[in-house]
């Protein structure tokens, strides 16, 4: 019996006063884990948010213990149930204190728990000057690699200082970092980066069959991302259906804002083969919240023509309408892209860089097309692009670029504000 003390450190995880709730068996392993690197998730509703708040405040009772936790967009950390308000709920009633000009709960012993984000790819730099030991990414295929391997350089402590360096994130397959997170951590395992998989079935806190049936309303290939945790589904046919995108004459209410998306192929009209088109849709969210796919725009141009073609369009659009260019890897990608934003002086054009598979990128825009929230404008290009965007995933398809650049046009307004759908 004078034995058992001795042994709790060894099967206990680091525990905090601040934590309401009893772990896991999954989540225990997680916290357990003294790695610098680990990942957990895997299906949707396996505690993964639960778990990276509680892996950031196992030390809060450390003086100057600095923790911070990450989501791709502010508008994502404030959801209902989402690391601010879970955090809120854990935190309100505590000696913590919260202060939110700096969005950071702070402790008694002087430590501190900082909630952040990284919606450009160029946002870590505002942690630059940042030093903390412990930093947790939340849905982590959301990043790109790059800021995630950037944010080891504000993992860091005084020397003497009692506390582990951890980076801890969680996420689903799927997303425009699934392969990368899929190479490091899943495929094939490395025992320097563990991966705990966790399901539906490893959470008791959560009604399952209430969740697996708003899962199932989404695309078989989504299903088996975020019910399975299936990091090797892919397409097994064509995923979008014709009667997911019904047919309207015009806009039967106001829009509230509107979002062109290039995706651009430098190619001529004489290019030997089968050449892919430079594609410009717009997509406006309406006061009735539903999408509309209100113009697209394809063809084989030079560059020369493309300039044109995209500053005729914008000039139609007008200047209040953002857009945004697809950025290819390299240098000639992001000279392409600045010689066209330069051509489009005047106009709010961004770059957004070409991360992950083209067919996640597309998934949020079909996710709403199948939930009965998308509706095609009346146009000569409507049957074309039926055609191609009903192709995606089958075995037989000569070209995705109406299906990028709508999957962009898309994307890039639900950055900018509202959007809806079942929860990952």
């Amino acid at each position: 019996m004078r034995s058992k003390p001795r042994l709790k450190p060894l099967t206990v995880p680091k525990w905090s006063k601040y934590i309401p709730h009893v772990p896991t068996p999954k989540q225990q392993a997680f916290l357990w884990l003294p790695h610098m690197e680990a990942f957990y998730g895997g299906a949707a509703g396996g505690g993964k948010s639960d778990a990276l708040l509680m892996a950031a405040l196992q030390y809060v009772d450390v003086k100057g213990y600095a923790a911070l936790l990450l989501r791709k967009t502010y508008e994502d950390l404030k959801l209902p149930e989402a690391l601010m308000d879970r955090a809120d709920g854990w935190l309100r009633n505590t000696d913590a204190h919260w202060q939110a000009n700096r969005h950071q709960w702070q402790f008694p012993s002087g430590a501190t728990l900082t909630f952040g984000y990284l919606d450009t790819p160029r946002s870590q730099n505002r942690y630059q000057s940042a030093a903390f030991q412990f930093i947790g990414f939340d849905e982590l295929t959301q990043f790109g690699e790059a800021q995630y391997r950037y944010l080891f350089s504000r993992l860091r402590k005084l020397q003497g200082a009692n506390v582990p360096l951890r980076m801890r994130s969680a996420g689903n397959p799927g997303g425009i970092g699934h392969e990368w997170v899929k190479l490091r951590f899943v495929k094939p395992g490395n025992p320097e980066r563990p991966y705990i998989p966790a399901t539906l079935e490893d959470n008791p806190h959560l009604d399952q069959e209430e969740y697996r049936q708003a899962l199932r309303l989404l695309t078989e290939l989504e299903r088996q991302w975020y019910e399975e945790g299936n990091w090797d589904a892919r397409p097994g046919g064509a995923i979008a259906k014709r009667e997911w995108f019904p047919v309207v004459d015009a806009v039967p209410c106001r829009i509230i804002k509107q979002h062109r998306f290039w995706d651009l192929a430098a190619s001529g009209e004489k290019t030997k083969g089968d050449p892919d088109y430079t594609v410009g849709t717009l997509i406006g969210l309406g006061a009735d919240k539903l999408y509309y796919v209100m113009d697209v725009v394809r063809g084989r141009w030079g560059p020369g023509d493309v300039e044109r073609v995209m500053k005729h369009t914008a000039e139609l659009d007008g200047r209040r309408v953002p857009i945004g260019i697809e950025q290819e890897g390299g240098a000639s990608g992001k000279l392409f892209v600045h010689t066209m934003i330069t051509a489009m002086a005047g106009y709010n054009v961004k770059p957004w860089p070409a991360t992950g598979n083209k067919i996640t990128r597309g998934m949020p825009f079909i996710r709403q097309a199948q939930n009965g929230n998308v509706r095609i404008v009346r146009g000569a290009w409507n049957l074309g692009w039926l055609d191609e965007i009903t192709a995606v995933g089958g075995t037989d398809v000569p070209h995705d670029d109406r299906w990028d650049s709508a999957g962009g046009a898309f994307n890039g307004l639900a950055q900018s504000g509202w959007s809806r759908g079942p929860a990952a």
